[in-house]
């Protein structure tokens, strides 16, 4: 029970709604009133990319909404503010989802101390996962570097229920009314971006939800994820990446939908949940990852970062390799701050296998300009297709743009959407440009590389990474 006119602090990160929040059953336990805080931390915001930080504001916008324009936002390092709130307003907790990883964790360890400092408790009550990350283990208490068996123990391990919230569960303290502490700050206007973004918001987020469960629109939704999770021409994603990137909704949620669908398609996307969780597993064990080969072997393989390295950078970045699939696919990374995840391995492939670039640097402009960017995904997405992570796809296998765009793209409607210089291309042959009658639409580039010989390159280069493991 609450104590009788104690006051806590709900301090929202990455779970902005007010549905399936622990953190809210955890303060109305310890106390009768609670703030509602999010802070605009400059380590957070700096790198946030424009995409990311316009979909954030928004959301923050939609939260305050929902709380009756009673979020206090404040700016400034949480180490510092956060202990500030908690003293203006008397309150004995400050209640958080546990941030697993690099600095988060390394944050919420100086907010814990600084809070102690002053007799408060920082308390921890769930994470952005159903599975929070180092409580599966294996049977000798190692953690798991495989996903297979990673996914086994996940789904046995099981999680809870949805919390039963709303923005009724708490009375929430008028931010006008505390005494001292920071300076409370307007969300901040958008930024300037030329991507379509999607609706921010929990609203949207379990709309977007219900849609996929349902097969609305064009979508075949989830019964028919299975199948058209790869076909970049089909709308056959959730698209709620973003949504579980910011905790618009939680995957217990998600997962609590498809608890009774049996179908192959449903078990796909629970895979997908799966990976993400075993990523933020494996950043949690390995923080360094997050800028360095997980497989350290994977040092010795040269890659190209001179001048002509940064120039056949620049063409990736703005698909213009004279590869249609791949240009396709960074355009619309351009157009909506989002690509389609069989793209996303395309790409990346041709990065680290056609262009011997870092895969770092692929990750870095993913993360600049993706609204769904996630550290832990974003990472170890690259690592596996750049084969220096944990349970990575093969060195030696090498995708092949023109017999991807082919397979997954059949009638080139992707590719023509993305590229206008293609339009006129009619069927498959819009894959190969170079090989048309006419030649080369006007506008469009020559192919930068030959990928067949670039291929024996990557398999020479890979000798150094095996040579290493000796």
């Amino acid at each position: 029970m609450a104590d009788p006119g104690q006051s806590a602090v709900v301090w929202f990160r990455r779970d902005l709604r007010v549905g399936d929040q622990p953190t809210f059953l955890a303060a109305a336990d310890a106390a009768d009133s609670a703030l509602a805080l999010f802070v605009l931390d400059p380590a957070l915001l700096g790198p946030g990319g424009a995409a990311r930080l316009n979909f954030l504001f928004g959301t923050l916008r939609e939260l305050d909404d929902a709380l009756d324009g009673r979020l206090l936002v404040v700016r400034g390092e949480p180490a510092d503010v956060v202990p500030r709130v908690a003293e203006a307003v008397r309150a004995a907790t400050v209640h958080v989802a546990a941030d697993f990883g690099p600095y988060g964790s390394r944050r919420d360890e100086a907010v814990e101390q600084a809070l102690a400092a002053d007799g408060r408790e920082l308390v921890r009550t769930g994470s952005p996962y159903a599975v929070a990350p180092g409580r599966v283990r294996k049977t000798d208490g190692e953690p798991f570097k495989v996903f297979t068996p990673f996914r086994r123990a996940w789904t046995e391990h099981g999680w809870r229920a949805p919390a039963d919230t709303d923005a009724t569960t708490l009375t929430w303290i008028d931010p006008s009314s505390k005494d001292g502490g920071p300076r409370a700050v307007a969300i901040p206007d958008d930024l300037p971006v030329d991507a379509a973004l999607p609706e921010p918001g929990e609203k949207a987020a379990l709309r977007t939800w219900r849609d996929f469960l349902a097969g609305a629109g064009d979508s075949g939704g989830v019964d028919g994820y299975g199948d058209a999770r790869n076909r970049p021409d089909q709308p056959g994603t959730s698209r709620m990446s973003v949504h579980l990137k910011y905790g618009c909704v939680h995957p217990r949620t998600l997962l609590a939908d498809l608890a009774n669908r049996r179908s192959a398609s449903a078990d796909t996307y629970r895979t997908e949940i799966a990976w993400r969780e075993f990523y933020a597993d494996i950043l949690h064990q390995r923080p360094d990852s997050a800028r360095r080969n997980y497989d350290r072997a994977f040092d010795a393989l040269p890659v190209e970062t001179d001048a002509q390295a940064r120039a056949a950078f620049e063409a990736w970045q703005e698909g213009r390799t004279g590869f249609p699939i791949v240009d396709a696919g960074m355009r619309q990374l351009r157009a909506e701050a989002w690509m389609h995840n069989r793209v996303r391995m395309i790409v990346a492939s041709f990065l680290v296998k056609d262009l011997h670039l870092p895969w770092w640097w692929g990750a870095r402009h993913f993360m600049t300009l993706l609204v769904d960017g996630d550290l832990a995904s974003n990472q170890h997405g690259w690592q596996w297709t750049a084969g220096s992570g944990t349970d990575a796809s093969p060195y030696f296998r090498v995708f092949n743009p023109v017999t991807q765009g082919e397979r997954f793209d059949p009638e080139g409607a992707y590719v023509r959407r993305y590229v206008p210089e293609l339009a006129s291309v009619p069927g498959r042959a819009v894959h190969q440009p170079w090989a048309l009658r006419d030649g080369i639409p006007e506008g469009y580039p020559e192919p930068i590389v030959d990928h067949k010989q670039e291929r024996q390159e990557a398999l020479h280069r890979y000798e150094r990474v095996k040579n290493a493991r000796r």
